[in-house]
């Protein structure tokens, strides 16, 4: 099969190569600014192999404001840097039982077509020694989410990051998310959205599972 079709197919199903996020070896050798000048002539371009006049006041500026967007924000979770600290305490008050942040607002973006993906993810986990901030772990999906991304994965990262952080296995993490590369083109279907999740220790247990999904109001 030839590597264009075997794209293409990979492309059309949405399916990701690998755990980690696909970055060369010399992805920070540029400054951020540079970046963003170079993105931004290559965006220029691309208006105008479009067609469109960039003469006019209301797309002037857009290839500079595209590329910021792109360094500063959509993908700034490309950049190490920008991974939050893990603010961690101890477990004083012996609270042994499942926590869970629900309704943790998703915004990413898809690989295939770098349109956008939107919408919740709920993670929970069992403390065993230490606790997180809570904030932190809208901060870990928000880190992960920054960057091209399929869903598969994101969930998985997600979940590797806080079994390192938190040095347990007793993790879950659930996201329900809409498609523009879905809804948008294709057989844009604008109704549908995927279900992703990821379990380790004590979730695998089907009562503790069906205890989580019930505290996120999925069962």
């Amino acid at each position: 099969m030839k590597k264009s079709v075997i794209e293409d197919e990979i492309g059309e199903n949405h399916v990701g190569t690998s755990i980690g996020t696909p970055l060369r070896d010399d992805a920070f050798q540029l400054s951020e600014d540079d970046k963003i000048e170079k993105i931004e002539g290559h965006f220029k371009e691309i208006m105008n192999i479009i067609g469109l006049d960039l003469t006019d006041d209301s797309l002037q500026g857009t290839p500079k404001r595209v590329a910021k967007m792109f360094i500063n924000e959509i993908f700034a979770g490309l950049n190490p840097k920008n991974k939050p600290s893990a603010t961690l305490f101890e477990n004083k008050y012996q609270y042994r039982q499942m926590l869970i942040e629900k309704d943790i607002r998703v915004q990413s973006t898809c690989e295939h077509h770098f349109l956008p993906i939107y919408g919740k993810a709920h993670i929970a986990y069992i403390p065993n020694g230490k606790v997180i901030g809570l904030s932190k772990l809208n901060r870990i999906v928000e880190y992960y989410s920054k960057r091209p991304q399929v869903q598969e994965r994101l969930t998985v990262q997600i979940a590797n990051e806080l079994r390192r952080t938190l040095k347990i296995e007793d993790v879950a993490v659930y996201i329900d998310a809409a498609h523009m590369c879905v809804h948008a083109r294709g057989v844009q279907h604008t109704d549908s959205s995927t279900v992703t999740a990821e379990y380790g220790g004590k979730f695998l247990n089907e009562n503790v599972k069906r205890e989580f999904l019930a505290g996120i109001g999925k069962y």
